[in-house]
């Protein structure tokens, strides 16, 4: 994987850049990130927070929380979804598809027992989240 990383929003108004490689990739099957990705699964990318940075456009981000555990940040111009922000946690997750340069490898699925979408793919398929993460570790069948 190269250095860095840059990604736009849908209509390119806002750029952010990740710097490194990210500590984790993998599929989010709960009901939250279905809703916000509007798919029926969504592929992230974690970077520690200092890895991630906006490059342009920070005055057309948009945030939102609807706990205080996630800040999900999207384009005011064009509505796209670029990434989401874990402050407690301390990463920074990426949407996987608005990075072009980086080499998708997923490595877990998180929050398998809701999913709705099946993938079947050989990958470790946790419960809810990993226990260092606040969740049980747990894995569930494919």
């Amino acid at each position: 994987m190269g250095d860095k990383h840059t990604g736009t929003c849908f209509c390119g108004a806002v750029e952010v850049e990740a710097s490194g490689a990210p500590f984790a990739m993998g599929y989010c099957h709960c009901k939250d990130c279905r809703a916000w990705s509007a798919g029926p699964v969504n592929a992230f990318t974690l970077w520690t927070r200092d890895a991630v940075r906006v490059t342009r456009g920070a005055e057309h981000l948009a945030s939102y929380t609807k706990n205080g555990a996630s800040i999900r940040q999207s384009c005011k111009k064009c509505g796209g979804n670029m990434m989401s922000d874990h402050p407690a946690l301390d990463f920074t997750d990426i949407f996987a598809a608005i990075l072009p340069t980086l080499s998708f490898e997923p490595g877990v699925h998180v929050n398998y027992a809701s999913a709705v979408l099946r993938i079947p793919d050989g990958l470790p398929k946790l419960k809810d989240f990993p226990a260092e993460m606040g969740g049980s570790g747990e894995t569930v069948p494919e």
